[in-house]
């Protein structure tokens, strides 16, 4: 198991990674971010995402499917960003986020290692 500051680290040793956060997404705060600068304030990026994990959760609840999530992908012309639910008992209501430079970035490889971070991560 791995601890928040170990897994944000991690997480920022993927190809392309420009920032990484782990977020409240009934609060929308950051519990922790690594990454970021440059004009990429993360904990705004991760605040507003939340709003795009509450509107996927919403529809999904309204069509009446009750798969969980795995994941979300924001496609941008510069960017990936992916938006990851933590599905352990203890990271109930919290995801991981991380923006990628797309031109860097292994999009597959990135969603792999993510979701080892995740099962790894220790709230």
């Amino acid at each position: 198991m791995a601890d928040m500051d170990v897994a944000l680290k991690d997480a920022l040793q993927v190809d392309g990674a420009i920032a990484v956060a782990v977020v409240d997404w009934t609060s929308g705060m950051s519990l922790g971010t690594a990454g970021g600068g440059f004009g990429f304030d993360i904990s705004v990026a991760a605040a507003a995402n939340t709003e795009v994990l509450r509107a996927k959760l919403r529809t999904l609840d309204m069509l009446g499917l009750r798969e969980p999530v795995e994941d979300i992908l924001v496609t941008l012309d510069s960017q990936y960003h992916l938006i990851r639910p933590i599905t352990a008992a203890d990271g109930a209501g919290l995801f991981l986020y991380l923006a990628l430079n797309r031109d860097r970035a292994n999009l597959a490889m990135a969603r792999h290692r993510l979701r080892l971070i995740e099962k790894q991560l220790e709230v």
